[in-house]
Formats: structure tokens, sequence, C-alpha cells
């Protein structure tokens, strides 16, 4: 890879890896067990797919099906699509010229085609993610007759992945980063900056991740939940506090099989767009993730 590859699949990683980092209730992390899948699976999910992510002047399409691809082969399961798909763009947006990654992103957003389209179809289905079934129009399973963009569009409304392909990551500009951004600046370790983006997202949006499985109400139920503990976190004087009455909650939704994927996926974007953005030089760069070397 050249250095500018090095430097995005870097961030990437590190992205990747702070999130496993933190303790996520619900979701796979480093402090508890949990939905028959293991942390290395993660950290080996990402480090194969980097390289795809990273690929400069790939389309987004060959980068998401290229990544899928690596990842089904170091692991033999889907651990890392809704990553692959929000990290994509953002990879590809951090070679465009614009100022500022956001008006990047949005230029590649546009530009995408039926060519991406068919190929971010191939990577769905060959990823089978849970709950995914068969769709009346643009089935992942059906020719492409669309872009991508339209095709993320149909699907926005029940996906928040999708929806981020047709509002320029608004999740992800206007929560993720001002929550990461508030939470550095309390200058707590990494780990509980990574849980503050997570709650930000399980608390403000229904996981689209459990509505699929469970229903829009167990969703509702669970966001209720992350709310109550966002407002327990932004009041601790110290998060460490907190960690006993997490961990339970994190063994109640495991004992339930309810995995809030999509605030995760969200929460990697988040994460990997602070580090694209610092790589930039772009104005939210105050946001960056610190080295996880800091914190041992």
């Amino acid at each position: 890879m050249s250095a500018a590859e090095d430097r995005v699949a870097a961030a990437y990683v590190e992205a990747c890896l702070a999130e496993l980092d933190a303790l996520k209730p619900g979701n796979v992390h480093r402090f508890a067990p949990g939905h028959r899948m293991e942390v290395k699976d993660f950290v080996l999910s990402a480090e194969a797919s980097a390289a795809p992510i990273a690929a400069k002047g790939a389309l987004v399409g060959t980068r998401v099906r290229a990544a899928v691809e690596a990842t089904l082969k170091a692991v033999g399961q889907n651990t890392n699509l809704g990553i692959i798909l929000l990290c994509a763009p953002l990879a590809a947006a951090a070679e465009a010229p614009e100022a500022a990654l956001r008006p990047a992103l949005a230029s590649v957003l546009d530009r995408l085609d039926r060519a991406d389209a068919a190929d971010v179809f191939a990577a769905i289905a060959a990823a089978n993610p849970g709950g995914l079934g068969r769709a009346p129009r643009h089935d992942v399973n059906a020719p492409t007759r669309v872009t991508l963009r339209a095709a993320m569009g149909e699907a926005a409304d029940r996906d928040r992945i999708a929806r981020q392909y047709v509002t320029a990551y608004d999740d992800i500009f206007s929560l993720g980063l001002p929550a990461l951004e508030t939470a550095r600046l309390r200058k707590n370790e990494a780990r509980w900056s990574t849980l503050a983006v997570y709650l930000t997202f399980l608390a403000a949006i229904p996981d689209t991740h459990i509505v699929r499985k469970f229903g829009l109400g167990v969703a509702e139920a669970v966001r209720r939940e992350a709310a109550d503990w966002g407002g327990a976190f932004a009041a601790a004087r110290d998060p460490e506090d907190l960690a006993e009455g997490l961990l339970a909650w994190d063994t109640s939704l495991k004992s339930r099989r309810i995995n809030p994927g999509t605030s995760a996926d969200l929460t990697v974007a988040t994460l990997f767009a602070a580090n694209l953005s610092a790589i930039r030089g772009d104005k939210c760069a105050t946001a960056i993730l610190p080295s996880r070397a800091n914190d041992a």
C-alpha cells in the first residue's frame, strides 16, 4: 500500500479496535463475551478488511465487496458488514480535494452508480446479515436496476446505515462527532469517550438492528434505557463508577439476544471520521481518538 493508504487503513483499524475496547452494553466488547462471537474475530476482521477499505482510487462498491470477501475469508462469518458499508464512502472521501470531510463525502455519495450497487448487493448477499429477508424493490438477490444511492434511499426509513447514504451521514456529523468531542473534553480514557458516542446513538434512535430482529417496541424500550444511562454517564464524576451497572445491563441484553449492532457500527464510523478529519487537518480534528497506547 502507498503511504496514504497506510494512513487510512491505520485510521480504520484504530477505530475498529477502539470500539471493541469500550464497554458497550449488548454489543461485542473486551469486557464480557456474548452472541457466540469472539473479540478476536472482530480484530481479525478489521485487519483483513483494512486494505480493501483504504484502496486508493477504488469505487465504493469495489471497496465494500472486497472488504466483505476478505472478512469472510479471515473469519468465516459476517462480523462487520455495517462497519464496511459506513466506512467505505468515508475512506473514498478522504482522497477527495474538498476542504472538509463532509463535503468530500457528499461528492462521493453523489457519484455512486449502478456498478457500486451491484458490488454492494453482492457483498450483502454474501455476508447474509441476520434479519435481512427479502425486499419488494431492489432486493440484494435480484439484478441491480438502480444506483446505490437510490437503493439506499429505498431502505433509509427502515435502516439507519442506509439512511447515512442519503443524508451525507447526518447522524455521524450531528450526533456522533459532537458527542465524541464533548466526551473528549472531559479527558476520560478513550474507552469512555467511545461509550459516550455509543450511548448517544442508542438513546437518540431506536436501533434498527434490534427493530429488524425484535420489533420497534423492544428497540424503543432499549432506547429509553440507553437515555437513562446516557444521563447517568453525563452526571458521573468518574465513569468507572458505572461499570458494574453497565455490565449488568450488558448481561441482561445478551441474555435476551438483543444486540444494538447499528449503534455500534455508527460508533465505529464516528471514530473513523474523526481520525480521517485529523489526517486531513479538518476543523473537527479535535475529535480525534487518541492512540490506544496512551491508555496503557
